[in-house]
């Protein structure tokens, strides 16, 4: 957990804003009070104001130093709407009005428009609604066509190997991805990488196979995936197909693989190529062996948003928060 108090005090240094934009519930309330309470961030809950402070007298939950944005009572809609008529997806005015009466839409805009550094939701709207005000609120990062997401997973010391901080990506978002949009998730990832781990990204495009020690179609999708990265992103490092072991296991690595790897068995990106896979790792990664999974985020896009699973804790919204703010 060193290294999310290592996040926690850098996140402490720069006191950015937050949007939290499911306000009406009580667990953002309570995020946004400790968010307060240790000089996190300065948080934003966008919502109803009525609602918002019903919930936090109902759960005796101080909103003092806790800004609320409430797009019904909102000054600067006029300056909101225009934005939307030159944002990613033009909007006509009436119908962006409309829309931005709606949190986790106003919530969005506000990020794009520098009035907050991040926006986390989730917790009670599905990802499709999170992804969809990204897209048209935000927009997707410069080169990148695809969000995806990515779940940073603090796994604990094992026998003779530390404890490690590896992304996770993709576990939410894209259920079947083509070689595009693997590669895509590939170099979002190492982008999110570079922001949070202290070590130059290193990705690996898992497989049940390693370089050809199996054929079948979803591996020349690896494959393909791998010569787009090296493409775009030639200084990236990155390889592929790699089974598990031989990502992050160095004797595996030297066993398995004739030609020297700038990732084998030093991996710290983990590319799943579905979301089956992905999905299912790191909840085993997490329950099994006892790994801290913070997500998931969402990346892709031009500035950072997550988005929380609806069964998330208080301390998910805050820790998940923190590694937001990270990458901000």
């Amino acid at each position: 957990m060193e290294f999310l108090r290592s996040l926690t005090a850098a996140a402490q240094s720069e006191l950015r804003t937050v949007v939290l934009a499911e306000a009406a519930d009580e667990r953002v309330v309570r995020a946004a009070r400790i968010l307060v309470d240790e000089k996190i961030a300065s948080p934003v809950l966008t919502g109803d104001q009525s609602e918002i402070s019903a919930v936090a007298e109902a759960h005796e939950i101080s909103l003092n130093r806790i800004q609320i944005a409430d797009p019904a009572r909102v000054t600067n809609m006029d300056r909101y709407v225009h934005a939307c008529q030159t944002g990613p997806r033009p909007l006509r005015a009436g119908i962006a009005e409309r829309l931005l009466r709606k949190p986790l839409m106003y919530g969005a805009l506000m990020v794009r428009l520098g009035d907050a550094h991040a926006m986390v939701a989730g917790a009670s709207v599905p990802t499709a609604k999170v992804i969809e005000a990204g897209l048209m609120m935000i927009g997707p990062q410069e080169g990148i066509a695809t969000p995806s997401s990515y779940f940073l997973m603090l796994v604990p010391a094992v026998k003779d190997t530390p404890s490690r901080s590896i992304i996770f990506a993709d576990c939410a978002v894209n259920v079947d991805p083509t070689p595009e949009q693997l590669a895509d998730i590939a170099i979002s990832s190492g982008t999110s990488a570079r922001s949070l781990l202290p070590d130059e990204p290193r990705i690996a495009l898992l497989s049940f196979s390693t370089k050809g020690s199996a054929r079948h179609n979803l591996i020349d999708r690896i494959k393909k995936a791998l010569e787009i990265v090296r493409e775009k992103t030639p200084d990236l490092h990155i390889d592929g197909e790699l089974q598990l072991d031989s990502a992050l296991d160095p004797r595996t690595a030297a066993i398995k693989l004739k030609d020297a790897s700038p990732v084998a068995g030093k991996a710290n990106v983990l590319v799943f190529p579905d979301l089956n896979s992905g999905n299912i790792a790191y909840k085993i990664t997490q329950y099994l062996a006892g790994a801290q999974a913070i997500g998931p985020i969402l990346q892709g896009f031009a500035h950072p948003v997550a988005d929380l699973s609806r069964g998330a804790t208080v301390e998910d919204i805050v820790n998940t928060t923190v590694v937001l703010l990270s990458t901000s």
